[in-house]
């Protein structure tokens, strides 16, 4: 894994990322601990020891900062042979920008609100590392304000939970909020397919019955069409096709429009009931 370069506006994730690889190849031990006194005739074995490795933890630590730094930047920090002495020098540099870091933080919780496509776990977990980034900007969010600053990001949906969880006097941890979200999440989510059957049945229903009445009122209108037309020797002329010597039921060109709309082909159309 390497570490971002730090190039001015990304401070805070070269940060991240350079105290984790610190952290992962051991050498963060020289920002965690203050040096160990200087080595006399007196020091014992132990002592060597761990004056060893402290010099060696700062002395990685101190390169793998500057060579993480571009070079414009590099040039304008006060060098050290101290690791923590020199990114404390760094930070001085970009105290401004945390400032204006925690302000753009402190707003993106008050806006964000759940999309309900993340996932509500990954939305919680959002908000929790928003509020961690704060806390090491000397902002620091308790657990209760947060769990209130997520239920306010949470949409219409969840109002039944909100309303649940306000009556209640006990408060929630961040583990219990998760897990109780997480399970009003998978509810809400059983509840939507019977909704969208509702939904879809009836707009087949209702599209069924508009082809069926569609199908009767082009067959009867056609019908009456047929049997009222009549050329100069008596015969019928068929409007649709305006050929003669056949019937409705029996137009070839009349079955193809019908097939060709999904409309079905009924002969029976038109024809008048028998007297009984």
């Amino acid at each position: 894994m390497g570490i971002e370069t730090l190039t001015g506006s990304n401070f805070h994730s070269w940060k991240d990322s350079l105290m984790l690889n610190l952290a992962m190849l051991d050498f963060d031990y020289a920002l965690r601990e203050t040096a160990p006194p200087a080595l006399t005739d007196k020091s014992t074995a132990d002592d060597k020891i761990l004056h060893e490795k402290w010099n060696r933890c700062n002395r990685m630590s101190l390169m793998l900062i500057k060579q993480s730094i571009s070079i414009a930047i590099r040039g304008a920090i006060p060098d050290s042979t101290d690791a923590k002495t020199y990114l404390a020098s760094v930070e001085e540099q970009f105290k401004g920008t945390s400032k204006a870091y925690a302000s753009t933080l402190i707003l993106k919780m008050v806006t964000t609100k759940y999309d309900g496509i993340s996932g509500i776990r990954e939305h919680i977990l959002m908000m929790h590392s928003m509020a961690h980034k704060l806390k090491g900007l000397e902002m620091e969010i308790s657990d209760g304000f947060l769990v209130h600053f997520i239920m306010t990001s949470l949409p219409a949906s969840f109002e039944a939970f909100k309303i649940n969880y306000n009556t209640q006097k006990e408060k929630w941890k961040m583990s219990e909020l998760i897990a109780m979200c997480v399970q009003e999440e998978e509810r809400l989510k059983l509840e939507k397919p019977d909704v969208a059957y509702l939904m879809t049945g009836d707009s087949k229903k209702r599209k069924g019955n508009f082809r069926k009445k569609e199908s009767s009122k082009v067959q009867k209108k056609d019908s009456s069409a047929a049997s009222s037309s009549k050329n100069s020797k008596g015969k019928f002329h068929y409007r649709f096709c305006r050929k003669a010597g056949h019937k409705q039921k029996e137009c070839p060109d009349f079955k193809e429009w019908l097939t060709k709309r999904g409309i079905p082909y009924n002969p029976e159309a038109g024809k008048k009931p028998k007297n009984t």
